[in-house]
């Protein structure tokens, strides 16, 4: 086992994990943050995005070690405190989920998309989601809710 400090939705964290252990395993079982889901374990589904600095990145893969540098960690329970993001309140004025698996992942993608690229195009979006899979294909009620969600943040900027 190893000390390793990891900064986690603004706050420090000090886990006690075994070298080369998932950041994905570390933030749900060793910090109970159980919003980030596991879904496929190698990258391919985008369920288990992440923000690290700023960029979404599949925590599935990422080894608790590489990720005690310093690097700004957001999971979806630190993207607003009362879960009022513009993508958040679009995910549930757009009724996007189904079942809900993917959907963390999906607005985790979203809001890396809307923070570099505000004003998106629908051509835009679909390549820039198209790495987050949905078993139940609300693709089109995702779709709808980003383009919600651009729209209101363009009325804040």
């Amino acid at each position: 086992m190893a000390t390793y400090s990891l900064n986690i939705n603004g706050t420090s964290h000090e886990v006690d994990v075994a070298p080369g252990t998932s950041l994905l395993w570390v933030l749900r079982e060793h910090l109970g943050l159980t919003g980030t889901k596991y879904g496929c374990g190698i990258a391919q589904c985008g369920t288990c995005t992440i923000h690290v600095d700023g960029n979404p990145v599949r925590a599935c893969i990422l080894q608790v070690d590489t990720m005690a540098k310093g690097q700004q960690i957001k999971t979806i329970e630190g993207l607003s405190e009362k879960g009022d993001h513009p993508v958040q309140q679009a995910w549930i004025t757009a009724q996007a989920p189904q079942c809900g698996y993917c959907q963390s992942g999906q607005i985790m993608q979203a809001a890396a998309l809307l923070e570099t690229n505000p004003n998106p195009t629908r051509e835009e979006i679909k390549s820039y989601m198209n790495g987050v899979l949905c078993r139940c294909g609300t693709y089109l009620r995702i779709l709808k809710a980003i383009e919600m969600a651009k729209e209101q943040t363009s009325k804040t900027t």
